[in-house]
């Protein structure tokens, strides 16, 4: 039964925002220097004809969603090009609802045929379901928005009985008899408030320099922190994600001893432990947190959680895990796609979900939801989001209980590309006292004010529809 609230989307519009880091970032055996944002404006109209705007943005990373040999550019062409097809099959997509509606049921009728479809016109490596579901966010985070925009509210004041025209058992299979999603819905599942201020996690990525002997005079001089500890005592940081190797247990456990020295003497508190997919046995693990804990009790209990250490293909890689969740609460971040595979994940012995925006607003709010009605803990990671991309992914952190605020790096690594959005957005680009802060967003959809930032984007990649 539909509701006159339903709408459909009529148009699209696609810009790719190049970004270059001040500093590299290593994702695995891969390092990051440039990365390309997708931005999509997205229109829709209602059964009486009121259309409204709304705006989706990713960094379309592809060493994150496309880790392999073959190299960088075929596999950021790929991604461009199919983003582009996304912007045109979405006008094509004739179906109404709210917005969560459209997101799911576009993602389970139509990526998936056209991810087929480009994998076997292209030969080589076929691109990864991760990859599509990054490029197809920015279409999903812009309906979002329009929906919120054309009925003038906050997105997060949508997920109620009066706007979805479903309740979340429509989506979600309950792992047991204990838990039901009838009469469910995303609201029931979200803070009563949102959090104005949010604990921000920064990232210590593996060729971060952490002290002065590792300075080699070819760091940028541009303002911006370089050494580890001159980003704590600016921003006043808390929390502190190490990313590992995964691979090197010798140089993992320096690198976390290490971190962990220059945490102590400045006040930080909480670490986690980030291996990126590279481990593949269990007892790597936890002989690096066994020994931690035994030669370093302070910094072993520092560390909140460890993050996706295990290859992200869980059906391909079934690995029980419940040795390294009995040491540390163990989240799924690469391996989160949907609540299926939260659900396969929570049986090998993960026991949190780091959501992320950037797989779309959809699939984060529905895993969300099925991982918390199945004593899940929450976290939303970050995927080094600078301009209109930092909104969602703040406001999934403060709507969300998450085990402890939010990842937010884009400014330790590209913060000048932010400068129209944090003219509007201040608290939202720049960490104090060790959080992001969210006051400047309000009104409509996610809170851009859009009309308020001056930036001026590029030619549009692809136009469709009215």
């Amino acid at each position: 039964m539909s509701k006159p609230s339903d709408v459909r989307v009529i148009a699209t519009r696609l810009h790719f925002l190049p970004v270059q880091t001040r500093v590299p970032l290593k994702f695995g055996p891969e390092t990051l220097t440039s990365v390309t944002c997708a931005r999509a404006c997205v229109t829709v109209s209602d059964a009486g004809g009121r259309t409204a705007q709304g705006w989706g943005e990713t960094p379309l990373s592809v060493q994150w969603v496309w880790p392999s040999k073959l190299p960088h550019e075929p596999r950021h062409q790929r991604l461009k090009e199919f983003t582009t097809q996304l912007a045109q099959a979405w006008t094509k997509f004739d179906a109404r609802g709210h917005a969560l509606e459209l997101g799911h049921d576009f993602q389970e009728a139509v990526l998936a045929g056209l991810l087929q479809q480009s994998n076997m016109t292209h030969d080589g490596e076929p691109m990864p379901w991760l990859a599509a579901l990054v490029c197809n966010s920015v279409f999903d985070l812009a309906l979002h928005d329009a929906f919120g925009q054309l009925h003038q509210r906050p997105v997060y004041e949508t997920y109620t009985p009066d706007f979805l025209n479903r309740d979340l058992s429509t989506y979600l299979l309950p792992a047991g008899r204990h838990a039901s999603f009838a009469g469910k819905f995303p609201c029931d599942f979200l803070l009563p408030r949102r959090r104005e201020r949010l604990r921000a996690w920064h990232l210590v990525g593996g060729l971060d320099l952490l002290d002065a002997p590792e300075l080699t005079g070819h760091e940028p001089n541009d303002g911006y922190p370089v050494l580890l500890a001159d980003w704590i005592r600016r921003d006043g940081l808390k929390c502190l994600k190490v990313k590992l190797r995964g691979n090197d247990d010798a140089w993992d456990y320096r690198r976390l001893v290490r971190v962990g020295a220059i945490a102590v003497p400045h006040g930080v508190e909480w670490l986690t432990a980030d291996f990126n997919c590279t481990v593949t046995d269990p007892a790597y693990v936890n002989d690096i947190l066994d020994r931690l804990r035994d030669e370093h009790p302070r910094f072993h209990g520092m560390i909140l959680y460890v993050e996706q250490p295990f290859p992200y293909e869980l059906e391909q890689h079934p690995i029980d895990v419940h040795s390294v969740a009995a040491r540390k609460p163990l989240f799924l971040d690469e391996s989160a796609h949907d609540w299926r595979l939260v659900k396969l994940g929570r049986e090998l012995g993960w026991t949190g979900v780091a959501l992320k925006t950037c797989k779309t607003q959809t699939g984060a709010l529905l895993s969300g939801c099925w991982a918390q009605a199945h004593g899940m803990t929450l976290m939303v990671q970050d995927l080094t989001n600078p301009m209109l991309a930092q909104v969602p992914h703040c406001l999934l952190a403060a709507h969300m209980p998450t085990i402890m605020g939010v990842e937010t790096n884009a400014m330790q690594f590209y913060p000048d590309a932010s400068k129209p959005e944090e003219a509007v957005h201040p608290g939202l680009y720049r960490r104090r006292e060790g959080c992001v802060d969210l006051a400047s967003v309000r009104g409509a959809g996610f809170g851009y004010r859009i009309e308020e930032v001056e930036r001026e984007l590029p030619a549009a990649a692809a136009e469709f529809g009215n």
